[in-house]
């Protein structure tokens, strides 16, 4: 696990081993069973994530009750519910585990310690969070601009792992179709 996370951050930074000690001293792991909450709508959001094996999504629940799929997370990703992570407030997402998930978590003080204490760290976190803005807004011009059957053969090309990983019918949330059109355009 260790050493799949120094890998993770030299993807983008180098580290010594005293600060590579330094950095992780920062985290917690945690172990989820399937279906747990990492994050309940309406709570406090007390961590970021790494995941280090597992699945897990994000989801928004709308005023009718219907769940939204925002994201999937798998290996070496990142995920909360960063709008409230960062400004401390309560959560508006859920994060529910899809399989046995085991994770590190940055709690917002450490998060701020690394930032303030080494420059590589928040260099490697604007990187990821410029990262993770490019593929909201991919996401979202997606959303805007293709069509069901389009957005499908975009996700199976950018995740096909995930297609053996959940159901269609949170692959059909995830897209925002039905579990029947999602069918029609697997077949």
């Amino acid at each position: 696990m260790m050493n799949q996370f120094r890998e993770h951050i030299e993807a983008i930074v180098p580290l010594t081993d005293a600060e590579f000690e330094l950095i992780y001293s920062h985290f917690s792991v945690r172990k989820y069973k399937k279906h747990q909450f990492l994050i309940q709508e309406g709570e406090p959001v007390k961590y970021a994530y790494f995941i280090v094996s597992g699945l897990v999504k994000l989801v928004y629940a709308d005023a009718l009750g219907k769940q939204h799929i925002v994201s999937f997370a798998m290996e070496d990703w990142w995920e909360s519910d960063f709008g409230a992570y960062y400004t401390q407030s309560k959560a508006a997402m859920s994060l529910i585990c899809i399989e046995d998930t085991e994770v590190l978590c940055l709690a917002f003080d450490d998060y701020h310690k690394l930032c303030a204490t080494f420059h590589k760290m928040e260099h490697f976190f604007l990187m990821k969070s410029n990262f993770g803005h490019v593929g909201a807004q991919q996401r979202i011009l997606s959303l805007l601009t293709t069509n069901a059957k389009e957005r499908y053969a975009q996700l199976l090309k950018k995740s096909p792992a995930l297609f053996q990983r959940v159901s269609k019918t949170m692959l059909a949330a995830y897209l925002g179709v039905s579990r029947e059109t999602l069918s029609r355009l697997s077949a």
